[in-house]
């Protein structure tokens, strides 16, 4: 089935649309949503230009929207919409165990007429972060709630268990920690991060990063 991937430049939506290429799908398009300014990504704060050079480095298509969060739901239908005249069927989403943002999948998805897949749904936090390292990703923490010192660190076991400590969900489904891909095995580049200045937006510390494809 063609596919698009709803898409964040983290963890589990590399491993989601990993996982959907391995149950043969074909994930025609990263979906991603910026700020109406078009400089960032409303999710984890990523400049817009960084997520485009990531999608370039895995070799997918990226198609980016403005928008507010007020207007996010009829922009997520448009573009979709636009996406379906193209050929697309469903939708990736990285999702793993919160049951608002589930229902609010397969009830807009469900509206616009797409399947909605949902691979990383159910399966224990644990086991998803040890896959995700497991299959060789490479990540590293660009925003967080937790510990400013944590932000460009690599992720690995050790990062995981000792946010763990301090309080967060294995993966981060609570906002505790974002993550930015920099290689992985849908990756057909890798990209080297320059390291940037921390920066405190509403009680998140972000990692002002840039990129550059080797």
């Amino acid at each position: 089935m063609k596919v698009f991937s709803s898409w964040s430049g983290g963890k589990e939506c590399a491993l989601a649309t990993y996982k959907a290429i391995s149950q043969g799908h074909e994930v025609r398009y990263l979906l991603n949503f910026i700020s109406e300014d078009g400089k960032r990504a409303k999710s984890h704060g990523i400049k817009a230009d960084i997520l485009a050079l990531q999608a370039e480095a895995i070799g997918i298509p990226l198609t980016q929207v403005k928008t507010s969060w007020e207007d996010y739901e009829n922009n997520f239908k448009k573009v979709v919409r636009e996406l379906q005249d193209k050929g697309i069927e469903g939708g990736v989403f990285g999702d793993m165990d919160l049951e608002e943002h589930r229902g609010w999948v397969e009830r807009v998805c469900g509206e616009i007429g797409i399947k909605a897949f949902l691979p990383l749904w159910g399966i224990k936090p644990e086991k998803l972060i040890n896959e995700f390292l497991d299959l060789k990703f490479k990540a590293i923490v660009v925003a967080t709630k937790l510990d400013e010192n944590l932000l460009g660190k690599a992720l690995d076991k050790a990062l995981v268990k000792q946010m763990s400590k301090l309080g967060s969900h294995l993966c981060g489904e609570n906002g505790e920690y974002h993550t930015f891909l920099t290689e992985g095995p849908i990756f057909k580049k890798t990209l080297k991060v320059t390291r940037g200045e921390p920066k405190k937006r509403d009680n998140v510390w972000f990692w002002e990063i840039s990129a550059e494809l080797q």
